[in-house]
């Protein structure tokens, strides 16, 4: 990696995820006084510790040397890092404060609840995940890869228990519009279903 990509890789990082974490806090405290009060809330673990200890263990019981085959130190992978790390950040922006106080990090339903499926909530059922996911996928191309390549697969699958928690607590809130919101809008994948109906089509 040149000077000048590491650079672009420590400012495009420290940015986004600052306003990601910037942005969660605000909206955590202002939710702790004004929000609305729980009403159900779903078993649910500490999933960032869970995936920051998976890492940790990784990280120690696999010598450096042994991820450098991993390495990706192309100019190509560093700019495709670059546009998918700022628009998921967008994207993850736009979700959260699309749902104002009806966020919580655990999967719950608070009183008033509303189910929201305009804006982000259009393109994906689950839009502040999916920009989650993709921030970890341009953060491991900036950074890299390596052993950063580790930042996705465990992230979705801790994000894959989430969501299996929040579609049944939703389905249990909105047992009359939920259903019909899950057949129009995709889970995780913009456009997947859109690709489903032209496969379907072409057999």
């Amino acid at each position: 990696m040149t000077p000048a990509q590491d650079v672009l890789a420590t400012v495009a990082i420290a940015t986004c995820w600052g306003a990601f974490a910037l942005t969660w806090l605000v909206g955590a405290l202002y939710n702790a006084t004004r929000g609305p009060r729980q009403r159900t809330r779903s078993p649910y673990g500490p999933t960032v510790a869970v995936g920051a200890a998976i890492l940790l263990v990784v990280f120690r019981v696999i010598p450096d040397a042994d991820w450098q085959s991993l390495v990706v130190h192309a100019l190509w992978a560093s700019l495709l890092g670059l546009v998918i790390l700022l628009g998921s950040t967008g994207l993850t922006l736009w979700a959260r404060l699309t749902l104002g106080t009806m966020w919580s990090s655990a999967p719950m339903i608070k009183q008033e609840h509303e189910l929201r499926s305009d804006g982000p909530y259009a393109i994906t059922r689950h839009p502040i995940y999916t920009g989650m996911l993709g921030m970890f996928l341009g953060t491991s191309l900036l950074a890299g890869a390596g052993r950063w390549v580790l930042l996705f697969p465990v992230s979705l699958g801790l994000i894959e228990v989430k969501l299996h928690l929040e579609e049944r607590l939703m389905t249990e809130a909105f047992p009359d519009d939920y259903p019909s919101y899950r057949r129009r809008v995709p889970q995780l994948v913009p456009g997947s279903r859109l690709l489903r109906r032209h496969h379907a089509a072409d057999r």
